[in-house]
């Protein structure tokens, strides 16, 4: 299975490891829009997550804002560097993944990359 990667209409990012089992972050677009982070609230391992549901939150020099789960699953792992690194999302927001889910029983309503910025750029 390539690396591919899907999204939310509400700015996160999903990479599926493998069928039952997923990262999730938010898109470049959607930090660049918040401005430089400064907090991020996340869950605890072994949490469940539910789609369009809010599983965290990104706290940036002009808001604070919610980040929603594009799946439902059991929260597997937990990026911790985020916690005390908050600014590595923006500088690589891709690569920042927040949670790790397994057990995926809902994938919602994901958009290819190329569906995400026709989509972004309306």
């Amino acid at each position: 299975m390539s690396k591919e990667i899907f999204y939310a209409k509400s700015h996160e990012w999903v990479e599926f490891l493998d069928d039952n089992t997923a990262r999730i972050g938010i898109s470049d677009y959607a930090q660049n829009e918040m401005g430089d982070l400064v907090f991020i609230g996340l869950p605890e391992d072994g949490d469940e997550v539910e789609v369009g549901e809010s599983f965290a939150d990104v706290e940036s020099v002009k808001a604070v804002s919610n980040v929603y789960s594009p799946v439902t699953g059991t929260i597997k792992a937990v990026n911790e560097e985020l916690l005390d690194q908050p600014e590595l999302v923006n500088s690589s927001a891709m690569e920042s993944w927040f949670i790790e889910v397994e057990n995926i029983t809902n994938r919602g309503q994901l958009m290819t990359e190329e569906e995400y910025n026709k989509y972004i750029a309306e």
